[in-house]
């Protein structure tokens, strides 16, 4: 079946326009673009305010300016939230990778956690063979001087 669009001779392409869109609605958001944007309404009713009669574009009240305000609302308003909707969609699968990476984390810890538990007990019985060897050592050096005393003695 034919994609939207394609009878009709012409590709639509939702990445690209996503893109598109992104772009503008991050003009559309910055300080450089309100300031473009005041300076030219301004030159806009200055030109249309003070100019000669016949050279006026939009004579009071500046319907023409109203009709372009209209239409840049009409057409910001779906571009910023198609824009706010991707970065939605970019924000879900940052959030699943990061739950992803964070079960990874977690099991590296937990092994962590039971090869540090693991020595400890090692080293908790290293530490008990240490003492009994210390005993057996002193047992057996005991015997050895009985053994020597008992032999001169005789």
């Amino acid at each position: 079946m034919p994609r939207y669009g394609e009878r009709l001779g012409y590709h639509y392409d939702p990445e690209g326009f996503g893109r598109f869109s992104e772009r503008i609605a991050h003009t559309m958001g910055t300080a450089k673009f309100l300031v473009i944007q005041t300076v030219a309404v301004a030159a806009w009713i200055a030109w249309n305010a003070l100019a000669p009669e016949g050279w006026r574009i939009d004579a009071f009240p500046f319907i023409l300016l109203n009709l372009a305000f209209s239409t840049q609302a009409a057409y910001a308003a779906p571009l910023i939230l198609l824009a706010e909707t991707r970065q939605a969609e970019r924000d879900r699968e940052e959030a699943k990778e990061d739950r992803r990476r964070g079960a990874e984390v977690k099991a590296d810890l937990d092994f962590l956690a039971r090869e540090l538990a693991s020595l400890r007990i090692r080293v908790a019985d290293s530490e008990d063979i240490a003492r009994v060897e210390a005993k057996l050592d002193r047992l057996l050096m005991a015997i050895d001087d009985q053994a020597g005393s008992e032999s001169t003695a005789r």
